[in-house]
């Protein structure tokens, strides 16, 4: 075959040779055994087993896609990051959304919270937010997540996400009452990606110009409106299509109607959190709008669906370490644990190179850095270029100056319990978001916990459980009382 004959349209092997028979195995004699000699069919069986990394733990059903987001409001007087410079100023992003608990070939319409993860491709690096669509999280402290997360998987010997499992731990873990009141109300199950709220859901750091610190909550308002299922509506749903969120998603965008969300952010100046009445660092509890109402930053647009789910959903990894500067962490215990956590789970997932594939790569500007080599490395460089620093070679320097402002710290090291402010038990603000409720919320509310906890075997577990409920409010604590009690003597 000549030179000429190798067109964009040839098939060849992964080493650029042509395929001859992509129909037939190479075989002893018509009708005897394969080959070892195949190169072409042990190329392709192995690749095949190999197709698949391993997904993730928590947030393996994902859906994506990429935008911009716009700034419409002056901000500058909080922070100095660049792409929150200026009004009218445009910043591509890529956003995934996904269930947490359940694994990759799971359902999207069910009960669980989304996680709602925005890559900002700054041009002083890429920035990653990641969320989730309620405002607050089951625990405060990283040394309980995974106990957390083995709760809600499926059970090592039934192989189903078991109710004793899930509320045993809820029952020692009082900080959860909040979120399973959030999670079990009538927003536990969106109707689509679309539709729902995101939130940075911890709290961060930004910083000025000027040095000032202030700490930041993170509100993506639906512009779509909030719309939800109720359990009956999500079951039929997941019946006839277990990939609703994702369809919804994929064909608003193709038909040109493109989801969008108006960024708000709640500012504390960093000097009035020691005094504050809850922990304001607590991933458990809300600051109030009252306390510190909402301020409008920009909006964000998602206008392109990803052409290969597999390479910019699935390989798409979010770190909330990324930051830029003017953005910082702030003392949140959940926040600082993920800072190491979700780019370990990259490297074990995707490897150590991962930030070099094209959905996690800069876009706005470029990686200069001495990290080099390892599986699947396309960073080399020349023979001048050296891989250690300072050097005498013209290679990147440090700037000297810090992405935000340093954090107070204070006192001995050792495991200490966070500290307590004015308002900072475990079921006051799981409470409040009971009593905002409407009589039909309250009611599906109560029908929904009771439905799964008088699922549970054991009584002790069930007792455990609706006290935590008659702390935050006596009446939701009779309520859900009374209704598991009738769903057992049924």
């Amino acid at each position: 075959m000549s030179k000429r004959a190798l067109t964009a349209r040839t098939l060849t092997t992964e080493s650029g040779a042509p395929v001859a028979d992509n129909q037939n195995s190479a075989s002893a004699g018509i009708g005897g055994p394969l080959l070892l000699q195949d190169q072409h069919l042990l190329e392709k069986l192995a690749r095949f087993n190999r197709e698949r990394i391993p997904e993730r733990v928590v947030h393996a059903r994902g859906s994506g896609a990429y935008g911009y987001f716009e700034v419409t409001d002056d901000v500058a007087g909080f922070t100095h990051a660049d792409f929150l410079s200026a009004v009218g100023k445009r910043t591509e992003v890529f956003l995934r959304f996904s269930t947490v608990a359940d694994s990759l070939g799971g359902a999207d319409a069910v009960r669980d919270p989304r996680g709602f993860a925005v890559k900002f491709y700054t041009e002083e690096g890429n920035y990653d937010l990641v969320g989730n669509n309620t405002p607050v999280f089951f625990i405060k402290d990283p040394l309980k997540f995974p106990d957390f997360i083995h709760s809600q998987k499926r059970d090592p010997f039934t192989g189903r996400q078991e109710p004793d499992n899930v509320w045993d731990f809820w029952a020692h873990a009082p900080e959860a009452t909040h979120q399973v009141t959030w999670l079990m109300g009538d927003r536990g199950i969106p109707a689509s990606y679309r539709h729902m709220n995101g939130y940075g859901s911890h709290t961060y750091q930004w910083t000025n110009a000027d040095g000032e610190a202030f700490f930041v909550k993170y509100h993506f308002k639906t512009n779509q409106g909030i719309r939800s299922l109720s359990a009956e509506q999500a079951a039929e749903i997941v019946g006839k299509d277990a990939n609703s969120h994702q369809t919804d998603l994929l064909q608003a965008i193709e038909r040109g109607v493109n989801p969008s969300w108006t960024l708000y952010v709640q500012v504390m100046p960093a000097a009035d959190a020691a005094d504050y009445r809850f922990n304001p660092f607590d991933l458990t509890k809300v600051w109030p709008h009252r306390d510190f109402p909402l301020q409008r930053v920009g909006r964000l647009v998602l206008d392109r669906n990803p052409d290969n789910v597999f390479a910019e959903v699935e390989q798409a990894a979010f770190s909330p370490n990324n930051f830029v500067p003017g953005i910082g962490p702030s003392p949140d215990k959940m926040l600082q644990g993920r800072l190491f956590a979700y780019a370990d789970a990259h490297r074990y997932r995707l490897g150590v190179n991962h930030t070099q594939l094209a959905v996690n790569a800069p876009r706005a500007t470029v990686a200069s850095n001495y990290g080099r080599d390892g599986l699947m490395a396309t960073n080399a460089q020349g023979r001048e270029a050296k891989n250690y620093e300072p050097n005498s070679y013209d290679g990147p320097v440090e700037t000297g100056r810090p992405l935000a402002a340093p954090l107070a710290l204070s006192g001995h090291s050792g495991t200490h319990e966070a500290p307590l402010h004015t308002k900072d038990d475990d079921f006051f603000q799981a409470g409040e978001l009971y009593r905002l409720m409407s009589a039909e919320e309250k009611s599906r509310l109560i029908a929904n916990i009771a439905g799964g906890l008088s699922q549970v075997s054991r009584d002790d577990v069930i007792e455990k459980n609706l006290a935590h409920f008659h702390a935050a409010d006596p009446e939701y604590g009779r309520r859900v009382e009374e209704a598991v009690r009738a769903l057992r003597e049924d």
